[in-house]
C-alpha cells in the first residue's frame, strides 16, 4: 500500500494553448492526477520553448502527457521516439484523430486515470523527409497520415475556421474547393515503381479521418507498413461515392472503394506534376512535393485505456 503522500508516478505535461479548444479540462485532469499522488511538471509550448527543447529530460519521468491536437501529439511521439517513455494522448484539439482511432476517452478524469494505469502499447510512426527551397532536407513525424494534393488544400482552408467551427471547417474547407488539382503521381513503394493521375496521395497509418470516415480499411498501424492510398476523383461529385463507402461499408474489400488505389509499403517517394502542398496530422507543411516518408516500426509507446480497440 502507498503510504499517504508518497509519489506513485512522476508525469510531465506539455500543454499546447494554441490548439483547438485550448485547457479542455485541464485542470480537472491535474487535480485528479494529484490526487493520485503523481508528481506533476507542467510546460507550455510557445514560439521560443519548442516541444524538443520542453522534453529534454524526458527519461526522469515515467509518463509524459501532450495536450493538443494532432500535430502537438505528433511531435511529442516523434521527440520521443524509440524510447519506450509512455505517452497519453490528451485531445484539446479541433478533430482529434488520433483519440478517435484509439478509443481514448475525453472525460478528464478517465485521462488521468489512463495516464496512472493504462495499458501501454507500441505504435509505428511515420517519418517525412522534404527538401526546402535551398535543397536543405528536413525530417518530420507523423502518427496518423500525411498527404499531397487535395487533403492538404482542405487542411489548408480550414485553417482560418477551425478555431470557431471545429470540425465542421474541414468540411466547408472541401465543399469551397470543388474542381481539385489533378496531378501527375510517380510513386516508389519498396523499390517497385507506379505511375498514376489523381487529386491526392495519402500515406496512412492510422485510417480513420473526420466524421468517421474510413481511408484505408484494415490499416493497421503496428504493422510496420504503411497504407497508401491514391485518390483518383476528378472533383467533389465523384468523390463523394468514396467517401459514402468509406462511412458505411467497413467491411468491403479495401481495394473496392470507388476511387482509391491502395497499396501497401514500409518506405514510399512521391513526386506529382503539378507540385502540390503536402500535410501531415493537420499541419499545412511549408513545403511542396517531392517527399519520402517511412515507417519506424514500434517506435512509439502510447497509453490506452482498457476498452481500447488496441489494449486487446
Amino acid at each position: 500500500m502507498t503510504p499517504r503522500g508518497a509519489i506513485r508516478v512522476r508525469t510531465l505535461v506539455i500543454v499546447n494553448t494554441s490548439s483547438g479548444s485550448g485547457d479542455a479540462g485541464v485542470y480537472d485532469f491535474l487535480r485528479a492526477l494529484g490526487a493520485a499522488s503523481s508528481e506533476v511538471i507542467l510546460r507550455f509550448v510557445d514560439d521560443m520553448a519548442t516541444i524538443p527543447w520542453l522534453l529534454t529530460d524526458a527519461a526522469t519521468f515515467q509518463r509524459i502527457v501532450a495536450v493538443g491536437g494532432d500535430g502537438t501529439v505528433s511531435a511529442v511521439c516523434y521527440a520521443l521516439r524509440n524510447t519506450g517513455i509512455p505517452i497519453l494522448v490528451y485531445p484539446s484539439g479541433t478533430a482529434n484523430l488520433l483519440a478517435l482511432n484509439l478509443g481514448v476517452h475525453l472525460e478528464p478524469r478517465v485521462l488521468a486515470d489512463t495516464t496512472i494505469a493504462g495499458i501501454p502499447v507500441r505504435f509505428d510512426l511515420g517519418e517525412i523527409t522534404v527538401s526546402g527551397q535551398d535543397g536543405k532536407e528536413t525530417q518530420t513525424g507523423f502518427t496518423i497520415m500525411m498527404g499531397a494534393g487535395y487533403d492538404a488544400s482542405i487542411v489548408e482552408a480550414a485553417q482560418p475556421m477551425k478555431s470557431t467551427l471545429g470540425a465542421v471547417a474541414y468540411l466547408l474547407g472541401a465543399v469551397g474547393n470543388l474542381n481539385p488539382t489533378i496531378a501527375h503521381f510517380r510513386i516508389e513503394l519498396d523499390g517497385r515503381q507506379i505511375e498514376t493521375d489523381g487529386i491526392a496521395v495519402l500515406v496512412v497509418n492510422f485510417g480513420r479521418l473526420q466524421f468517421d470516415i474510413e481511408v484505408a480499411r484494415g490499416a493497421d498501424p503496428r504493422d510496420g507498413l504503411f497504407d497508401i492510398a491514391v485518390l483518383r476523383s476528378k472533383n467533389l461529385a465523384e468523390f463523394l461515392p468514396t467517401v459514402a463507402a468509406g462511412i458505411f461499408d467497413r467491411a468491403g474489400d479495401r481495394n473496392a472503394i470507388p476511387g482509391v488505389d491502395v497499396y501497401s509499403a514500409s518506405h514510399v517517394t512521391v513526386s506529382a506534376t503539378p507540385a502540390l502542398r503536402m500535410q501531415y496530422d493537420g499541419d499545412v507543411v511549408e513545403a511542396h512535393t517531392p517527399f519520402s516518408a517511412r515507417v519506424l516500426p514500434g517506435a512509439t509507446t502510447l497509453l490506452l485505456p482498457p476498452d481500447s480497440p488496441y489494449a486487446r
